[in-house]
């Protein structure tokens, strides 16, 4: 805060000697008798209600001039700066407010496009768990399929081994009746090779297909 000017760029010196210069000026008229123009106007105002002393009125208004620097330094310049500074830190204030919002808008734009991404994967995965679901089902089932296909095979041709088995014995068994009946018919032994082979070639013959 400088001290060295005040208004205008005015030294204070020079308001100290005009103001002391009016003061002087208007104590001297105060003291003394007015000039006759000036004392008619007064008496005028007076006679009207505003009774006006002009010398003590030049007189103060001296004084004030030949106090403006002191009042201009010690109350008008620190009022000024602190209104300055309150401004100031009003701006501030409202400029840290709008960096927060536009912060808050930024964090709230990224969480909602995080948020979006997030629920984007989550249904990625959802999907791809069920398409792997479904994929391990049908491989499943396909597999399922295939081992009843087998198993069902394997019961096929262990029945049909069976059958073949056991028409094979009863063959045998026919064929050792139609020896032992011949035989007891004939009185002797035809249990022989030739003779088995044509009862076999007699069944197959009447042998119906199953």
């Amino acid at each position: 805060m400088s001290t060295g000017t005040t208004s205008k760029g005015l030294p204070w010196y020079v308001f100290c000697i005009v103001g002391l210069a009016i003061a002087f000026g208007g104590s001297q008229m105060a003291v003394n008798h007015q000039p006759a123009g000036l004392y008619e106007i007064t008496e005028n105002l007076t006679k009207q209600g505003i009774p006006l002393d002009l010398g003590k009125t030049v007189a103060t208004l001296g004084a004030f001039i030949f106090l403006f620097p002191v009042i201009k330094v010690f109350f008008i310049n620190p009022l000024g700066e602190a209104i300055n500074g309150r401004a100031a830190e009003l701006e501030n204030t409202f400029s840290e407010a709008e960096s927060l919002r536009t912060e808050m808008t930024t964090l709230r734009t990224n969480y909602e496009k995080r948020l979006a991404e997030t629920e984007a994967n989550a249904r990625e995965q959802i999907q791809s768990e069920i398409r792997r679901a479904q994929e391990l089902r049908a491989q499943l089932e396909a597999d399922a399929r295939a081992r009843a296909d087998e198993y069902l095979k394997k019961a096929q041709d262990e029945i049909d081994m069976e059958k073949n088995r056991v028409i094979t014995d009863l063959r045998i068994h026919v064929v050792d009746l139609t020896m032992g009946a011949t035989e007891k018919v004939l009185g002797e032994n035809v249990d022989s090779e030739r003779n088995r082979k044509l009862v076999n070639e007699f069944i197959d013959k009447i042998e119906v297909p199953a």
